[in-house]
């Protein structure tokens, strides 16, 4: 059993860890192709900006549901097994 509760403890600290990474790198991405875009033609600045914010919030949410799911195996572990 504690074994398992180890393995679940270094899965969480995977799913908010690498969550985090590839949220952050995501957006920085795409705030960096919405400058270029921007750059290029500032008449659509408004409408990419738009966009992009929608973007990022669904990049966020993404993020904040593996978020969710790690805090669900920290506290309502369903891989423990009671005797």
């Amino acid at each position: 059993m504690d074994s398992v509760l180890g393995l679940v403890a270094l899965a969480c600290g995977l799913i908010v860890g690498l969550g985090a990474m590839g949220a952050s790198v995501g957006i920085g991405m795409m705030g960096g192709k919405f400058l270029e875009s921007a750059a290029r033609q500032p008449e659509l600045m408004n409408d990419l900006q738009a966009k992009m914010f929608i973007l990022a919030g669904l990049i966020d949410a993404a993020f904040l549901i593996g978020v969710a799911i790690a805090l669900l195996f920290a506290f309502a572990n369903p891989f423990v097994v009671v005797a």
